[in-house]
């Protein structure tokens, strides 16, 4: 956290889904899922500077975002959430101070990183903080799920198996944060597309958190018996997200991260996931991160994650 020149500077991880099973479609069109996230230390630098009070505190996005309009951002969407919150304390007298938000953006849009809902869940636990809302986390969870699915675990701030829609979230406080080499293919995943396609697996037996983990002390079994469901059709409708799966296959297994694009491959030490990406060739979009159970912006802001 920065705090010069009254300017909160905030890391917005990315996240992992280590294993993504469709377990059927409920009537209102969602599916029921099952998956485990884990969060990286690795993500879009925000910074929320502090400007002088005015008569009508407002939000203001210095770095829009290409080909999404102000309104449809989900920045300007969880400030706005916050609105109602912050008018009741300013009808009790208290004086707030506008905020101007910029974003240094490298997640890309349609890789399966959880970029956007991470933005959103930053935006709302850095103004909470700067404008002393005192709203908990399970409010500011609510306020979350109602922008996104995946906002929630971000909100929450820490690596979980999560269920429902995404929204039901069992804390995986144990797992090794071990290091993740990522390709970011060259294409930009519609999660409708995937969710559409009648090729896609949406009966997979619903599991057990116990028969992931077996037991806290060891290493989660998400690769030898679990899957991410959407990989087949997306392999199938893009051919660079197979292309990378190719390659990291060499090294491991290589899985997608929600509905792709992105694909990852786990090591035990950064020394061998840097051997792994010395060994890729040069001309394709990829970065090591390190795996974390508990999020960047609760450190920073001392928030105690849920």
């Amino acid at each position: 956290m920065n705090r010069i020149n009254d300017t909160l500077t905030l890391l917005s991880p990315a996240k992992l889904n280590l294993f993504l099973h469709i377990l059927g479609q409920r009537a209102d069109g969602y599916h029921e899922l099952q998956s485990a996230f884990q969060l990286l230390e690795y993500g879009d630098f925000m910074h929320f500077e502090v400007l002088p009070t005015s008569s009508a505190p407002h939000v203001r996005l210095k770095t829009p975002i290409a080909n999404v309009p102000e309104k449809q951002n989900l920045i300007i969407r969880a400030a706005d959430a916050l609105q109602p919150h912050l008018e009741l304390k300013q009808r009790q007298g208290y004086s707030a101070p506008n905020i101007s938000i910029s974003i240094d953006k490298v997640l890309p849009m349609g890789g399966g990183l959880g970029g956007g809902s991470s933005n959103a869940a930053t935006t709302l636990l850095a103004l909470n903080h700067l404008w002393d809302l005192q709203l908990s986390l399970d409010a500011l969870t609510d306020i979350g799920l109602s922008l996104g699915a995946d906002v929630p675990v971000f909100v929450k701030g820490q690596s979980a198996w999560a269920e429902g829609i995404g929204e039901q979230l069992s804390p995986l406080p144990n797992l090794p944060e071990n290091w993740f080499l990522v390709i970011v293919p060259s294409c930009q995943v519609e999660t409708k597309k995937i969710f559409n396609n009648k090729g896609l697996t949406r009966n997979t037996p619903r599991c057990k958190i116990g028969t992931a983990l077996r037991g806290k002390s060891r290493k989660p079994n998400f690769y030898s018996t679990f899957n991410n469901d959407c990989e087949g059709v997306a392999r199938s409708l893009y051919k660079e997200i197979d292309e990378a799966l190719v390659l990291l296959d060499k090294f491991g297994q290589a899985r997608m991260t929600g509905t792709g694009s992105c694909v990852f491959c786990e090591f035990s030490t950064q020394i061998e996931a840097e051997a792994a990406l010395n060994d890729l060739p040069t001309d394709i979009r990829v970065f090591l991160a390190k795996g974390v159970n508990i999020s960047p912006v609760h450190k920073a802001l001392s928030v105690s994650p849920k």
